[in-house]
């Protein structure tokens, strides 16, 4: 299993499981609904200079990246990693972090090999409070606002971008540093491997024109569709002209008796899949300095039209709280399900059947089709003030070497451990953990990554063909990718109520698919309940905000 990939598929859309090195690029699944439903990012000003843009210097990948979110691929680990950090980065004091984790607990330092050697290749000991947020939604928001309160903060603290925290400009002008002048332009150069991250993930760091904080790097691609070709074969595989010839296809491979079904039955995953096929704007579309939600777009509403016939056709598993949708795909009793990218490159590396994503096409003649880029980011690591300013690099060199890229010493250490004690190179090549390193490294790296971390690259140790085909996939996906505008801008109402407006919004599509209320009463009630209730205040900020960002 890969440690820099963390695994819980609600939060930010991500998941994380064995071999895919989200080269130190997979702390989560940074938001990629699109949704703009985060609480974290930027009124990120024109006149700031973003952190220059240096890839670092490392084995070439077998298929290249770019800074625009294609993430390179390495069909086999890198031979001969080369040396990313120079010195050793820390200066003999503790450093206390916030951030979470979403799986087993990892082994307390004093009993953990892996952290222990890890604290002395940093030169300071890295004190994590870890904060598990398996089984609860706002464990870690509540943690982090507890800390606030009580005053003692640590020296670096997490901010996640979709947790609904509030005053988030204000609180970071009170209690956190402003890292323009260490991390603006050229300066970010110091920090060879902060350099490394591109310019999508440094957006969400960004408050009023500063940077405050790290940004932690993700994937940038979305939300997919995930077929599993064998069950689509008899139609000539999961390939489709048109939205009509997709329910077609699902009618024609329909078997109730076999409990055969085409879809998994999360009805709103499907709808905004739908959308996309229509050509939806990725959360929000913006004109002349308006701005328009996907939920009131025709697009969306065409989605939802198809949706409806989905239902009626009997295309979706009959139970809606089925909780083994990967292993009835498996089974092939079904066609197709919605995941966040990061969590398909994981289960990517476990699955013995064939998957394969199913990119937007035209619903119909005319349509453009788009693909939701999700944030690029999983939040920031901010620096508290109560940290002397003097001691200010000396963390960012702690980061430095934390975000360390695939391909160097530092990072095959951080997601690997100790060779012989924690992981093993097979005979081809690649790295495996062992029972120790999946004890150790899996769980402690996972809390690693969650604040500090590399952009991600593809790697799936014993799987070089799906490697590619995942990046092939990436690069018809970039084609007709869309970023949402309201990305790295902040908006009170959108953190405070966009959340739960936007799950009274789904919550009501659901029983609109579901045949419990009437295709009326989207329009009638279920958008004017949204926009009510968070969407146009939400609306007014973020305008408020690109406006001072100079949009045109």
């Amino acid at each position: 299993m890969s440690p820099s990939h963390l695994d819980r598929r609600g939060f930010l859309g991500a998941a994380g499981a064995a071999g895919l090195t989200v080269a130190g690029g997979g702390a989560l699944a940074a938001c990629s609904t699109g949704t703009g439903a985060s609480g974290g990012g930027a009124e990120a000003s024109a006149r700031l200079e973003l952190p220059a843009y240096v890839p670092a210097k490392v084995a070439a990948p077998d298929l290249p990246g770019n800074g625009q979110g294609l993430d390179p691929a390495y069909l086999r680990y890198p031979k001969d990693p080369t040396r990313s950090v120079s010195a050793m980065p820390g200066d003999g004091k503790p450093v206390s972090v916030l951030t979470e984790t979403f799986t087993t607990a990892a082994p307390a330092m004093d009993r953990n090999a892996y952290w222990q050697e890890l604290n002395k290749r940093l030169g300071s000991e890295l004190r994590m409070t870890i904060v598990n947020g398996l089984g609860a939604e706002d464990v870690y928001r509540a943690k982090f606002n507890a800390t606030v309160a009580g005053g003692d903060l640590p020296d670096l603290m997490w901010f996640p971008p979709n947790q609904g925290l509030k005053n988030v400009p204000a609180l970071l002008r009170a209690k956190f540093h402003d890292l323009t002048p260490y991390l603006g332009g050229e300066a970010v150069k110091k920090y060879p491997n902060l350099a490394n991250i591109p310019d999508f993930a440094w957006r969400t760091a960004v408050f009023n024109g500063r940077i405050w904080g790290v940004a932690v790097p993700y994937g940038r691609m979305g939300q997919v569709y995930v077929a599993n070709e064998d069950f689509w074969k008899p139609v000539g595989g999961p390939r489709f002209d048109s939205a009509q010839d997709f329910l077609d296809k699902g009618k024609e491979l329909l078997d109730t008796k076999r409990k055969k079904y085409v879809l998994e039955p999360a009805y709103v995953n499907h709808l905004n899949q739908f959308a996309l096929w229509y050509g939806a704007p990725n959360g929000w579309r913006l004109d002349g300095g308006r701005l328009t939600h996907a939920f009131e777009t025709d697009e969306f509403f065409a989605g939802l039209e198809f949706a409806l016939k989905c239902r009626q056709a009997d295309l979706f598993w009959p139970d809606p709280n089925l909780a083994t949708t990967l292993e009835k795909l498996e089974g092939g009793f079904l066609g197709a399900h919605v995941q966040s990218f990061p969590g398909f490159l994981n289960d990517s590396a476990m699955y013995d059947w064939p998957a394969r994503i199913i990119a937007p096409f035209a619903a119909e003649p005319g349509a453009k089709p788009s693909f939701n880029f999700g944030y690029g980011s999983v939040g920031f690591t901010a620096i508290s003030n109560k940290v002397p300013k003097e001691r200010i690099e000396t963390l960012l060199q702690i980061m430095n070497y934390l975000c360390a890229p695939f391909g160097s010493e530092e990072r095959l250490f951080l997601d690997y451990g100790l060779e012989g004690t924690h992981h093993t190179h097979t005979r081809d090549g690649d790295v495996t953990l062992n029972t120790k390193g999946n004890a150790e490294v899996l769980t402690t790296r996972q809390a690693i990554t969650f604040f500090g971390n590399a952009p991600q690259v593809l790697y799936l140790p014993g799987k070089p063909q799906i490697t590619s085909s995942i990046h092939r996939t990436e690069v018809e996906l970039m084609k007709i990718a869309r970023v949402n505008p309201t990305t790295g801008l902040f908006s009170d109402t959108n953190s405070n109520k966009g959340a739960s407006a936007s799950g009274d919004f789904y919550s009501a599509l659901t029983d609109l698919v579901a045949g419990r209320k009437p295709l009326a009463s989207f329009k009638k009630e279920i958008l004017p309940a949204w926009r009510r209730t968070a969407g146009d205040a939400t609306r007014r900020e973020f305008e408020k905000a690109l406006a001072k960002d100079g949009a045109k």
